[in-house]
């Protein structure tokens, strides 16, 4: 552990009289990568109003004040920032900028629908590296930093799709399966240090992203039967998880996957209730 560390240890809300506490962001900056995404900004404005300070992280100036908007709007404290998530100094721009944050979310992810023998070399390298590959440098970039202070979280968008595959998905699948043993590793690197790293994996959430199989309704239907809820994932669905993972209320939750999906992975799907 680096001598000048210190590690961030549980409050004893209980004592203090204010258990809510722990739920608390105030004062605490958080970096989220694609907060003009539709769970990146449905997730930034929740973590807004548990008085994190957002940096609105989108590819382009106009997509990253978009997101700052929208979180302005609804009452957060908010500052945008660009970044091309495909481009190592850029990357590093940004963690330089933002060597303070508290958090960082990452929400990105490439998924190209094909047959892994149909998938082409620059498909297949798409997604390992925005999967995979920069996914690390940004983590590992911040996780630096927070190690300097003993305390930090980092929070990754992994996939039920690294449980359970689908046609076309294999790739993406075999990238999100990656994502999670990498964040494990980086746990196990940092856990001296107090910097903790967990995912979430959503099973299919409606969203633009999605919006091709939601076109088609026996699509909308297949997937909203498969949840033990009955119906899709929506991004307010991630704003628990994820204020969750990033405050005091899981200062002890490091190299996880937690799966949110409705109970989507819970039964082999054929599983049904009795009456």
């Amino acid at each position: 552990m680096n001598s000048s560390s210190t590690p961030r240890m549980p409050v004893d809300y209980e004592a203090a009289g204010a258990l809510a506490g722990l739920f608390r962001l105030d004062g605490r900056k958080v970096v989220v990568l694609g907060a003009a995404g539709g769970i990146g900004q449905t997730v930034a404005v929740g973590l807004a109003a548990f008085g994190a300070h957002i940096v609105a992280v989108d590819r382009s100036d106009e997509l990253a004040e978009s997101a700052a908007e929208a979180i302005g709007a609804a009452g957060g404290s908010v500052e945008a920032q660009a970044c091309d998530m495909m481009d190592s100094s850029s990357i590093a721009a940004l963690v330089e900028a933002h060597s303070d944050a508290e958090s960082v979310v990452i929400m990105p992810a490439a998924l190209v629908r094909k047959r892994l023998i149909d998938q082409t070399e620059e498909e297949i390298d798409f997604q390992l590296a925005l999967n995979i590959k920069y996914t690390l440098l940004i983590a590992r970039g911040f996780a630096a930093k927070m190690a300097e202070r003993g305390h930090g979280s980092i929070v990754a968008m992994s996939s039920v799709r690294a449980q359970v595959v689908e046609t076309h998905s294999g790739m993406y699948s075999a990238s999100k399966a990656a994502l999670i043993l990498m964040m494990k590793s980086l746990a196990l690197e940092f856990g001296a240090e107090g910097v903790r790293f967990n995912t979430i994996a959503p099973s299919p959430v409606a969203t633009p992203l999605t919006a091709d199989v939601r076109a088609k309704q026996e699509w909308v239907d297949q997937v909203s039967e498969r949840s033990l809820l009955k119906r899709w994932a929506q991004p307010a669905d991630f704003v628990g998880p994820v204020v969750f993972l990033v405050s005091d209320a899981s200062a002890f939750i490091t190299g996880a996957d937690i799966v949110v999906d409705g109970g989507w992975t819970s039964t082999d799907g054929m599983a049904r209730a009795e009456s």
